[in-house]
């Protein structure tokens, strides 16, 4: 579709309006910026019509670390091209409920979403491979992948046949095992249990016995206080200190194998993705890259203290899952995802493509990362303050 008639036709379309027009693009000038040159073109840029656009998210209104994130991304856009993009942010339920987040940009009826791809699963399973794999990718190895792997190319291609662009635009870092009414000590645990536990991790969860049950930040802490779950997973300390979990459930189990990060996707309408020009993609992917740096750091920074406090104000009981049960989660995994890789051809490429980048990562790890950190901890003396 040619820029100017797509322009046009959005504009008398619902959610998702774009200002009639097109949006020129600024580029450096390699002459003095005090010519005459550059004051026209300047000029000429910050009178070019604006566009106005839509964000669904999957997260409650101002929700620490996610929803706030992504009001602060769509700032970042509206600042980085001069007021030339404008996004309106709405929380779950504001406009669409949060699982239809991807429907509504899908179907244009929307701009943006911003959420986890692993709440996509039944359009295809293969969008769980690019929210959260049980054992698999950290955070940094995400990005390792999707750059340097192929796999930027396979969620394009998938992603695509949705009319949807997508960008890792957050990460969360490590996440916890999950909140539990009852220790599990055993594999014989899981049988009976309700957790509310989404993706991959969901089907791990039944084929040891139990029931996953898949609802948004906003339901989670009424249906474990009244006992409709027996167990929850969300994300980490910070974030299950906010929604005050402890006060519904004893155990807090680390060791959180279904998560080793959840990737938040930006995935924009496709049709508005490609009208926009090549520097306004370039300034938006390099924002959402920032913003995944950001909230990495974020989410370790702040998750150290809120776990702190959940301890010594609040008398959370950790707990770590036996070598039994994570042995019998990860074959669990391991079937799981091999399962899902064989659904179609592309299933295949992905399921393929981001092993092999698991198995380098496993790989250098092994070497590089895991000795290093288990010499930090030989000694107490570092991390103290002079």
């Amino acid at each position: 579709m040619k820029r100017r008639s797509f322009l046009k036709k959005s504009a008398t379309v619902g959610a998702g309006t774009l200002a009639a027009g097109a949006v020129a693009a600024c580029s450096p000038s390699p002459v003095d910026p005090n010519s005459g040159a550059v004051k026209s073109a300047a000029a000429g840029a910050q009178n070019q019509p604006s566009i106005e656009l839509r964000m669904v998210t999957t997260w409650g209104k101002n929700f620490p670390g996610l929803g706030t994130r992504a009001v602060e991304f769509a700032e970042d856009i509206e600042k980085a091209t001069n007021g030339r993009i404008k996004i309106r942010v709405y929380a779950a339920e504001e406009l669409v409920p949060a699982l239809q987040a991807f429907d509504a940009v899908s179907q244009g009826n929307a701009d943006i979403y911003h959420g986890p791809d692993y709440y996509w699963q039944g359009k295809h399973p293969m969008f769980n491979f690019f929210g959260a794999v049980p054992f698999g990718l950290t955070a940094t190895e995400m990005t390792q992948w999707l750059q340097y792997g192929g796999g930027q190319e396979l969620w394009d291609e998938l992603s695509g046949r949705f009319n949807v662009k997508p960008m890792l635009c957050n990460a969360t870092g490590m996440q916890m095992g999950g909140w539990f009414n009852k220790e599990i000590n055993s594999v014989e645990d899981f049988q009976g249990l309700k957790m509310r536990i989404p993706g991959l991790g969901g089907e791990i969860i039944k084929r040891m016995g139990g029931t996953p049950v898949t609802l948004p930040s906003g339901e989670i802490f009424l249906s474990l206080s009244q006992g409709n779950i027996d167990a929850t997973e969300w994300i980490g300390p910070w974030n299950d200190l906010t929604l005050g979990f402890y006060q519904a459930a004893q155990y807090y189990y680390t060791s959180a194998y279904h998560e080793p990060s959840a990737s938040v996707c930006a995935g924009w309408n496709l049709d508005v993705w490609n009208s926009l020009s090549d520097s306004e993609r370039i300034i938006i992917e390099a924002l959402a890259e920032m913003h995944y740096a950001r909230s990495l750091a974020e989410f370790n920074a702040r998750n150290a203290g809120s776990l702190r406090t959940l301890i010594s104000e609040h008398g959370v009981q950790t707990r770590q899952f036996s070598p039994e049960v994570m042995k019998a989660l990860a074959d669990a995994g391991a079937d799981v995802a091999a399962d899902i890789g064989r659904t179609d051809e592309i299933s295949n490429r992905i399921y393929n493509s981001y092993m092999e980048t698991l198995a380098i990562a496993k790989e250098w790890g092994g070497i590089a990362d895991e000795p290093y950190l288990a010499s930090r901890r030989l000694s107490d003396k570092f991390g103290q303050a002079l």
